[in-house]
């Protein structure tokens, strides 16, 4: 008897043979878009026809963050996935990964297999990217003549500073031979010498936009010594240079408001810096004057005619003092004088003369107190309160005890 298999066995087997077949597991389709259906969990449902055939395709939710726009039914797209059964209804369908327009998918996959060889030779290094001036001169700008991008960074660097210098190189930016001018602008403005460099155009397809993907221009802007802003497409654009460039600009626009400084904002700095200084000027006079008055103040206490002022002064102080002094000591000594003359008067001869009392001495001098100090015939003194009488001896009376 034959061998009999379960559907599920069959789709696992189909199934393996899908996943080991290498073409399958990453390869290109494109064809145009039909069906097209975005589920409540964020996967994409749609089908890939062509004049002779369709397939089923699906893309997963986590897989939509490489795609750039809405698919809708019409469209003609290259979708980058692997082909494999699904064994419960036993199709097989092409899961994607990438989805990109039509035409552009082969340009992309240049895209990254060059991103991928500058990047390991470490052209996106940021040791390598130069700073952008602040303050700027003049502006390099490798673009086209004509169209919205050079005019919209006329109008910004005019706007923002009219003092700005712009040299405009004429590259033509798009189709054969775009690359070749773009370096030429590149080397020419290098021998310029200007302070920083704008590189860029306008927005459009990746085909538009292939000149900036060349290696020749990434290799021009990042042997450039002038610091070079990226300034290509639309903000969703992104080429080689971006990577390569010391900076990167969304928009031509943008480029120009990163290069050229707003003279206006430097004018009100520079305004607010005079006010301060200013400021600072008059606090530090005022300071300085404080000092002066200070220094004036010590200076006049430690002159001379001030230490002779206070030395007169106190100099009167003591003159007063010692007056004082004085004035208490003769008063004092007048009391004491006064007890003094009190106390003599009790003693004094002449009080005594004055009460009744007289003074006798002899011719020698001599006080007589006694009657035996006298001799007859001797002449006496006789002191009184009024006058002195001479007297003689005539007797000489003795008194018995």
């Amino acid at each position: 008897m034959h061998n009999v298999y379960t559907v599920k066995q069959v789709n696992a087997y189909i199934k393996n043979m899908f996943a080991q077949d290498f073409m399958l597991n990453r390869i290109y389709v494109k064809g145009e878009v039909s069906n097209c259906k975005y589920h409540t969990s964020g996967h994409i449902y749609f089908s890939l026809k062509d004049e002779s055939g369709l397939i089923a395709c699906v893309m997963f939710a986590g897989s939509r963050s490489g795609l750039s726009f809405r698919m809708q039914d019409g469209q003609q797209v290259v979708v980058l996935g692997s082909v494999s059964v699904y064994e419960r209804d036993g199709k097989y369908q092409l899961y994607a990964k990438e989805i990109l327009p039509d035409g552009a998918g082969l340009l992309h996959e240049r895209f990254e297999a060059l991103k991928k060889e500058l990047q390991e030779m470490g052209m996106f290094a940021p040791e390598y990217k130069q700073p952008i001036p602040k303050y700027v001169h003049t502006v390099g700008i490798v673009t086209a003549s004509t169209g919205a991008a050079i005019r919209d960074i006329i109008h910004i660097a005019s706007r923002r500073n009219p003092y700005v210098q712009l040299l405009l190189y004429p590259a033509q930016v798009q189709g054969e031979g775009a690359a070749e001018s773009i370096v030429r602008g590149i080397r020419m403005l290098e021998k310029k010498e200007v302070d920083v460099m704008i590189v860029g155009r306008g927005g459009g397809s990746i085909e538009d936009l292939w000149a900036f993907n060349e290696e020749a221009v990434a290799r021009a802007v990042f042997e450039c010594p002038v610091p070079v802003i990226s300034a290509v497409g639309h903000e969703t654009d992104t080429t080689i240079i971006d990577f390569v460039a010391d900076m990167r600009a969304p928009t031509p626009s943008a480029a120009a408001e990163l290069a050229v400084y707003d003279y206006r904002d430097v004018k009100a700095a520079c305004g607010e810096r005079r006010a301060r200084i200013r400021r600072q000027m008059v606090q530090k006079i005022e300071q300085e004057r404080a000092k002066v008055k200070q220094t004036a103040l010590k200076l006049k206490m430690c002159h001379p005619r001030q230490k002779l002022r206070s030395d007169r002064q106190y100099a009167s102080e003591l003159e007063s003092r010692i007056h004082t002094l004085f004035e208490e000591k003769l008063k004092a000594d007048k009391h004491r004088l006064a007890i003094y003359i009190e106390k003599m008067k009790g003693l004094s001869p002449l009080i005594k003369l004055s009460q009744g009392y007289s003074y006798i001495e002899n011719n020698r001098k001599e006080n007589i107190k006694s009657v035996l100090q006298v001799e007859k015939e001797e002449i006496l003194n006789l002191y009184m309160t009024d006058g002195v009488i001479k007297a003689k001896v005539c007797e000489i009376k003795r008194k018995h005890k």
